[in-house]
């Protein structure tokens, strides 16, 4: 039986450049409207435009039953959060999950937001340190990628990392355990399942062509999690707060290369002593 590669050819990774780089500029659209009374829908709706103007589409649009450009969870939401007419507030803590196809491949990423203006600041803190706590994760599991023999090797970082950061008083950060990361090209998502824990088998190994969309999603609690009635939104069973980040990341034989950074991952690699190279 025919099986296709989960290895991209330098041809290949080079296409993957610009879808990338679309879907950073739909999360950038989508940064710019982070305030107090502003609504998902229009927080969609800009990351939307701004896939348009550069000659892409969405491929969350693609997803059957889903007509939306992008995700939105938030507070107690981790991801699949349906875009509509929530009105942001001051304090809240939003994750936003975008992505693009151009010239049929495709980009993925997400980032997590705090809306400014007058809250809680124990609140404000505490929603804070959680979004950094899992982008922090989100780089350990990058820089790892550079070294990595197998996609175990990756989950272990990004595990690693949290309970290096554990938040104290006897716990842990939750890690959703359902939803993982994947590889990422022609379809938005693809084979391999990438876990954001440690796992008995190695996985897939890592080598030049590999293309993974890593995406620790964490809470500030328990890691059950509950599909709400819409069918999408997934959702903390005890209230908890949850984070997402995500980017899309190429190996290749230079190097290692963020698809969804526009700076290729050189700010978030430079505390692991890592420089990114090109896609050449």
């Amino acid at each position: 039986m025919f099986r296709k590669s989960i290895y991209k050819t330098p041809a290949q990774l080079r296409s993957m450049v610009e879808p990338g780089l679309i879907t950073a500029a739909s999360l950038d659209a989508a940064a710019a409207l982070m305030r107090p009374g502003v609504t998902t829908a229009e927080i969609d709706a800009a990351a939307n435009a701004a896939i348009v103007a550069r000659g892409a589409e969405s491929n969350f649009q693609m997803v059957r039953g889903y007509r939306h450009t992008t995700c939105i969870s938030v507070n107690d939401q981790v991801v699949h959060g349906i875009p509509g007419d929530r009105v942001l507030a001051a304090g809240d803590i939003v994750s936003v999950d975008s992505g693009a196809q151009f010239q049929g491949w495709n980009g993925d990423s997400a980032r997590t937001f705090i809306i400014p203006g007058e809250a809680d600041a124990d609140v404000v803190d505490a929603r804070t340190r959680l979004s950094d706590v899992t982008e922090g994760s989100l780089w350990a599991g990058i820089a790892a990628m550079a070294s990595a023999r197998h996609l175990g090797d990756i989950g272990a970082a990004i595990q690693g990392y949290l309970e290096d950061n554990a938040p104290g008083e006897g716990r842990d950060w939750g890690i959703l355990r359902e939803y993982v990361g994947h590889g990422i090209g022609r379809k938005m998502h693809e084979a391999p399942s990438l876990f954001n824990y440690r796992t008995p088998d190695r996985g897939a190994e890592v080598k030049p062509g590999l293309v993974l969309a890593i995406e620790p999603m964490v809470t500030a609690g328990s890691e059950d999690t509950f599909v709400e009635d819409d069918d999408w939104t997934v959702s903390t069973v005890d209230g908890s707060d949850g984070s997402h980040w995500e980017h899309s990341v190429a190996l290749h034989a230079g190097g290692i290369w963020v698809l969804t950074a526009e700076d290729g991952g050189a700010a978030g690699l430079a505390p692991y002593g890592i420089t990114p190279t090109p896609v050449a």
